[in-house]
């Protein structure tokens, strides 16, 4: 199970929500899924007026969790101010974090994004902060009160998958909060690879709904998740420079 503050959920993988061709075929990648929480950005829907079609009027909301997020922020100010209009919507108390320091490469800024976890930590959210794979701002977040980490794999819509598995595994190794990795993932082979890692989860968006197939690859998604997490929790066999027999020679005759 995957333990989000006092919530707990069975599937590992957050589904982000935007860019779907249709509302039918991002309805059916969400299904296929097998997702208990979507994500989405407040500042791209207009959840206050009614006459604007949203995915919130094309799901059974009441099956997911809903973790908004404060996409658009470049301050811990904006940040606070868009979590606090999604807490007030009626939305849900839990929160993503993002507050963008680079707007070419997208990665965030690290001082705004920690300024921004210990308010709406004082404030009783349940914060999960977006951040990059820096080993000590990870640290630094969950000293604040944040209930999950969510470093990026790489750049966020880039596909590049995990491009500093040192820095990533460092992360979880250290960490008392589910580590969730969020951004960059492009394939299947990139979730899985996360979850090999001993990341909690996996949240994505572009790879399923950029896909020529999308309902195809939100289930793909959700398989290598599974399979990776199960890996992880197997324990692989240690590398090995030469060869070794996969059948006993013991007590073999010879002849």
């Amino acid at each position: 199970m995957l333990k989000i503050g006092p919530l707990l959920f069975e599937s590992r993988l957050l589904l982000g929500t935007g860019k779907y061709p249709s509302f039918t075929i991002q309805r059916q990648a969400v299904e296929v899924s097998k997702t208990e929480i979507l994500t989405f950005a407040i500042r791209r829907m207009n959840i206050f007026e009614p006459s604007q079609p949203n995915f919130l009027e094309q799901l059974d909301t009441s099956r997911y969790t809903l973790l908004p997020n404060t996409a658009g922020a470049k301050t811990a100010a904006e940040a606070v101010r868009i979590a606090k209009l999604a807490k007030a919507s009626g939305l849900c108390d839990m929160i993503k974090v993002e507050v963008i320091g680079c707007d070419k490469t997208l990665l965030p800024d690290p001082m705004e994004t920690l300024k921004a976890t210990e308010e709406l930590v004082k404030e009783g959210f349940i914060v999960l902060p977006y951040t990059s794979d820096d080993v000590v701002l990870a640290r630094k977040l969950q000293e604040a009160g944040c209930h999950a980490v969510m470093p990026g794999a790489s750049p966020i819509g880039s596909g590049q998958g995990i491009i500093n598995p040192v820095n990533l595994r460092f992360i979880i190794e250290q960490a008392a909060v589910p580590v969730i990795v969020d951004a960059g993932i492009g394939s299947p082979a990139d979730a899985a690879a996360a979850m090999e890692l001993g990341a909690d989860g996996v949240l994505l968006n572009t790879a399923v709904s950029g896909a020529n197939d999308p309902v195809k690859m939100a289930k793909a998604m959700r398989l290598a998740i599974e399979a990776g997490r199960l890996g992880f929790e197997a324990g692989r066999i240690a590398k090995k420079r030469y060869a070794t027999a996969s059948s006993p020679v013991e007590g073999m005759s010879i002849g």
